[in-house]
């Protein structure tokens, strides 16, 4: 799936359409929080193109704790209000950073990290974690990346028991 070349909008939105219809087939009649967040992760990092970690933080006492992920080792805790991931809990919004190094308060889990989107996970309207992905390459995500990301993220929403990480 990597060899697809999203650089024109057109492909770009064909990517997160396949992506969204495989998402929801891989999450489909399970509802463990641990399970689903393991698997989803392992997807976007098969199919995202350009990326060195994608994973979940999930909320607990206004700390993101460190949840299912694929990459290198990273940061185990983030409080809330913190670095990018924090931001994202504390503004319940997603955070599209274009150049990480200008991110007031960034917390450098991979130096080789340049830019990153992190898109808060809800259950009932309260933030409960978040979707993180970093990319080596500056300006690496844009709107489109939001917007599909976003719809991703509600897919990953639904799917889960939230109620196992005491929400």
């Amino acid at each position: 799936m990597k060899d697809i070349n999203v650089s024109c909008p057109e492909e770009k939105a064909e990517m997160y359409k396949l992506l969204h219809s495989q998402m929801k087939a891989l999450l489909e009649g399970e509802h463990d929080m641990t399970a689903n967040l393991a698997n989803a992760s392992a997807l976007l990092n098969e199919v995202l193109d350009n990326i060195n970690w994608v994973g979940f933080y999930l909320l607990k006492n206004d700390e993101l704790i460190l949840g299912p992920f694929q990459g290198k080792v990273a940061c185990v805790r983030i409080a809330a209000g913190k670095g990018v991931c924090g931001t994202a809990v504390s503004e319940n919004k997603t955070q599209l950073v274009e150049d990480v190094h200008r991110f007031p308060g960034h917390i450098a889990c991979d130096s080789a990290s340049n830019s990153e989107i992190v898109i808060p996970l809800r259950c009932e309207g309260k933030v409960v974690g978040v979707l993180d992905i970093d990319s080596p390459l500056i300006g690496r995500f844009d709107t489109e990346d939001a917007s599909g990301l976003e719809k991703l993220a509600g897919v990953i929403e639904e799917a889960c028991d939230w109620m196992q990480n005491g929400k």
